[in-house]
């Protein structure tokens, strides 16, 4: 995310000075990526460089780095961490040393620098924190032609459990999905190939749609039968595949009844969900 972010940044005009890792090689590999003559420097060093500092790191490590920065002597300028499910609090130790920190999250997934950079432009970003910081984010937000989000602290961990929803839990959706296909006897491949134009246009459709408009489904026409058929099968998959169709099946049932579904058939298929099928 911080390779990709100052690549971005650096590109558009912003000034990347240094970049800083645990790992000088890492750091000066970064370095190389973000161009334009970033310095590669450790923790301790890069607040002379700039007054202006991204923490682009994973979520523990953000009070460490704030630690390292406070004890370096950092007494002023602005710091944004890029968690999603933390506010400003992460960064205590700059708070309390006099530094303007806030958050600056992007709601976006990065498999890799290069994915980033063509992936994070025009994202939402989730910004919060000290008026200077919120200042500095909505600036960076706007250069990466971003939707800026104002999430407050209390607000975050719903934030970010929607954003894993989104992303990671849709990602394991589909790799459940892939699975059955393989114990129904279809080659991996060929699962994912048959799955994307299906998953693809049911995803486009939720969003252009809305939810409940674009269900279809054994679920949303009160198929009972298909349902109890699906539950039996699913006694010969692994276990995880069997719960996560019940609680996946319970939120679409909600769904389906807000699309018109009766209370006899919505009724019947809750049961099955809730109780299974017996032995």
């Amino acid at each position: 995310m911080g390779q990709a972010l100052g690549r971005l940044l650096r590109e558009r005009g912003e000034s990347i000075a240094a970049v800083a890792s645990r790992n000088p090689e890492r750091a000066a590999e970064a370095a190389v990526f973000i161009g334009g003559g970033a310095r590669a420097v450790c923790y301790a060093e890069i607040q002379r460089f700039a007054a202006h500092i991204l923490v682009a790191v994973p979520d523990d490590a953000i009070g460490d780095v704030a630690r390292t920065l406070a004890g370096a002597g950092m007494r002023g300028g602005t710091v944004l961490h890029t968690c999603g499910a933390r506010g400003a609090e992460a960064l205590e130790a700059l708070v309390a040393a006099g530094v303007a920190c806030g958050t600056l999250h992007p709601l976006q997934t990065v498999a890799s620098p290069e994915e980033g950079v063509r992936a994070l432009p025009g994202v939402a970003f989730a910004i919060d924190g000290a008026p200077e910081a919120a200042a500095w984010a909505e600036h960076l937000v706007a250069v990466l032609d971003g939707l800026v989000l104002h999430i407050p602290t209390a607000s975050r961990p719903l934030y970010h459990a929607a954003a894993v929803m989104a992303s990671n839990y849709f990602v394991a959706l589909m790799a459940t999905a892939v699975m059955l296909m393989m114990e129904a006897g279809v080659e991996e491949a060929t699962a994912r190939r048959a799955l994307e134009p299906l998953a693809r246009t049911s995803l486009e459709n939720a969003f252009r749609l809305g939810p409940a408009a674009a269900l279809t489904g054994p679920i949303a026409r009160g198929d009972a039968n298909t349902v109890r058929g699906h539950l039996v099968a699913l006694k010969e998959a692994p276990a995880a595949a069997a719960t996560l169709y019940r609680a996946a099946g319970l939120a679409t049932l909600e769904l389906a009844r807000q699309k018109g579904l009766a209370d006899v058939p919505a009724g019947a298929i809750e049961e099955l969900f809730r109780k299974g099928i017996k032995a």
